[in-house]
């Protein structure tokens, strides 16, 4: 793994190194495609797993351009911490770039619960965490609070190691989450007893390795937050989805301001995941906030779900559909290219929901594999179900999959290109 300066309002970004066309996955909530465990950034087919301890060093230093190379689907586990990325910092040095540095500041408190998380993130001046972690039967249950420096960060959070508890390791192996798991860079909980190779490094450790997760994993905001997170029993979807609302709360001031005023022209920052709820839906104002088409063309109703690469939508189909005049007088039925123009829809959608293509349009190019299996008909609601495949600079692939209750009525592999309208 390599660190590499990278220029201002860039961002963090991965860079595959290993594979053709030497891809890259920006640091960002909206290439979240996994978070058991650990958190998981995609694009198209490339994928990079267990980011949120070099990225908790970025954001711990307040580092916020970097490009990070990996020769493989992983940084190096090190130790389980991030001593050793934080050594790579401190030999490099870090320098001030010539750009205005954009945080965010909580507004209003923002709650969310998830399983047996509970999370509340207050206004503040700093960024602050106090946490409290435990297992579920309430063993080693651990309390700790910080306001969070490079320097508080440097002693009181990079350190920690990553733990788990005995019991977990069987399914952890089954499910290829510890391939290279070990005493060198784990602590084992068995019981009452502490299995490692050194004593612990602070009598919090666990807490304040899952303080190094939140650091790490809020930091897909895409800048500096300020607030007070106070955080029970957090995870990975815990964090990432307290982005995602933060995300929906920058949103609002925008949202009220079209609520009394004319429809405002596109705004290039408007992306898929600044539109998004909590539960991952855009409703129909944000769809056309994203898409150029309008009536009779728009086949998007509403987003149901965004989760990484895979996006879920629906089109209502009524009688009032233009096209039921002339196909057919009698016996309606929606035209298959149409159906096939709701997938195009849909798969744009994935693609303009990235920072690099704000405000381009998404140009058809190409269908191949279409399968039309049954009619749908008025009163049908078609679920358009898109994973992307395949995404290379302006170029995207896509498979797509159209059903009603349930049943597929179609399908299609479809590419299209994005630009500058």
């Amino acid at each position: 793994m390599t660190f590499l300066p990278a220029p201002p309002n860039s961002g963090v970004r991965f860079r595959r190194v290993d594979l053709e066309g030497r891809p890259e996955i920006e640091a960002r909530v909206e290439n979240v495609a996994e978070t058991t465990r650990s958190t998981t950034l995609a694009k198209g087919n490339t994928r990079i797993h267990t980011v949120e301890h070099v990225l908790a060093t970025f954001a711990g230093y307040g580092i916020d351009n970097a490009i990070v190379e990996l020769d493989a689907n992983e940084p190096p586990i090190a130790d389980g911490s991030a001593r050793e990325y934080c050594r790579m910092i401190q030999e490099s040095g870090v320098v001030a770039q010539d750009a205005r540095r954009d945080t965010y500041s909580v507004s209003a408190p923002i709650e969310l619960e998830v399983g047996e998380t509970v999370m509340t993130l207050f206004p503040h001046e700093g960024f602050k965490i106090t946490c409290t972690s435990a297992d579920r039967k309430g063993r080693f249950t651990q309390f700790y609070s910080l306001e969070l420096s490079p320097k508080t960060w440097e002693t009181d959070l990079a350190h920690a190691r990553t733990f788990c508890f005995y019991e977990e390791i069987e399914y952890l192996i089954k499910n290829g989450l510890i391939k290279g798991g070990s005493l060198e860079n784990a602590v084992i909980i068995r019981d009452d007893a502490v299995l490692t190779t050194e004593p612990l490094r602070y009598p919090e450790e666990f807490v304040r390795h899952k303080m190094l997760d939140i650091v790490g994993d809020l930091s897909l905001l895409g800048r500096p937050l300020q607030g007070h997170l106070i955080a029970v029993k957090p995870s990975h979807a815990a964090n990432c989805e307290l982005v995602r609302r933060v995300l929906a709360q920058m949103r609002k001031p925008l949202v009220a301001a079209q609520t009394f005023g004319p429809p405002p022209a596109r705004d290039p920052e408007v992306t898929a995941e600044t539109l998004c709820s909590g539960d991952g839906a855009v409703d129909i104002d944000g769809v056309m906030a994203l898409l150029p088409h309008r009536y009779p063309f728009l086949m998007v109703d509403r987003v149901l779900k965004i989760d990484g690469n895979h996006i879920v939508a629906v089109k209502n189909v009524t009688i009032n559909e233009p096209y039921f005049q002339g196909h057919f007088p009698g016996h309606p039925i929606m035209p298959g290219v149409l159906q096939l123009e709701a997938i195009a829809q849909v798969a744009g959608l994935v693609m303009l929901r990235r920072a690099e293509t704000a405000g381009q349009i998404a140009y058809f190019m190409a269908a191949e594999d279409v399968k039309w299996r049954k009619p749908v008909r008025p009163g049908d609601t078609l679920v358009i179900e898109v994973e992307l495949t395949k995404s290379r600079g302006k170029i995207g692939k896509a498979k797509g999959v159209c059903k009603v209750d349930g049943e597929v009525v179609s399908e299609a592999d479809v590419t299209f290109m994005t630009r500058l309208a």
